[in-house]
């Protein structure tokens, strides 16, 4: 398959934004999957993006190694791969027109989240609970979440915060969630043909750009005002959702 220059520049500029959320800005996941699928055909966006992101993982969990909290990731797994065996069920029975839907409605409700976190952060971390009712729902959302368009960054988020961890710890302990669970999805994307050889082909042209996005998240975000800039992303990233719910 020959790719044209307009997913070429997609694919550099969601290796940028890769790199740049695993500095701990978890909204830029939800503007990847809108980007992505604008040029995509929605199952072929998710697992094109996959690659990508486990690159991404990989510096993130090298530069915040010494930051993670074992036992949080260790008590949640179990629970995400109910989310992602819901997930895989979905993606096979459902077609590119029914994901498409189904990932706008997706990331309209985590932009939705997010704007509820931000709004009331303070009050929903003192409530939320640290019972496995609490663990199991966020799990199976983080699953699901992920295996249908890599879009957990929000949920995870919320579980982290009501863990009260301290910032290196938070973001640590979501790199190394990421790297696992998405290295779990591979093999199942391949069986859906959403990562083909032609796709790795492209996620040749992402790396330098996702070591660049990397680098400049850990110089920038502490220099920017995050609260506009992630007003922003999540404006962006509320189009591209309703774009994608709307037929073509």
């Amino acid at each position: 398959m020959n790719y044209d220059q307009l997913q070429i520049v997609i694919m550099l500029l969601a290796g940028i934004l890769a790199g740049f959320a695993k500095t701990g800005l978890a909204t830029l996941g939800i503007l990847n999957a809108a980007l992505m699928t604008q040029v995509f055909p929605a199952k072929q966006a998710v697992g094109t993006l996959l690659p990508v992101l486990i690159v991404a993982d990989i510096i993130a969990v090298v530069y915040y190694r010494r930051n993670v909290v074992w036992k949080y990731l260790i008590s949640l797994i179990p629970w995400v791969l109910i989310g992602i065996a819901f997930g895989y069920v979905i993606l096979r029975l459902y077609d590119d027109t029914h994901i498409k839907f189904l990932l706008g409605l997706m990331l309209l409700i985590l932009i939705g989240l997010q704007v509820l976190k931000d709004r009331y952060g303070t009050k929903l971390d003192e409530r939320l609970p640290s019972s496995k009712w609490f663990t199991s729902t966020m799990g199976i959302l983080a699953g699901y979440a992920t295996m249908v368009g890599n879009v957990s960054g929000v949920i995870m988020s919320m579980y982290l915060f009501g863990k009260k961890l301290p910032k290196q710890e938070f973001v640590g302990t979501g790199a190394w969630f990421y790297l696992v669970v998405n290295l779990l999805k591979v093999p199942l994307y391949f069986q859906l043909d959403m990562i083909t050889t032609n796709s790795l082909i492209l996620n040749l042209w992402s790396l330098p750009a996702i070591a660049i996005g990397a680098f400049i998240g850990v110089r920038v975000i502490p220099r920017i005002p995050i609260h506009w800039f992630q007003r922003i992303i999540l404006l962006l990233g509320a189009v591209g959702a309703i774009k994608l719910m709307i037929p073509a």
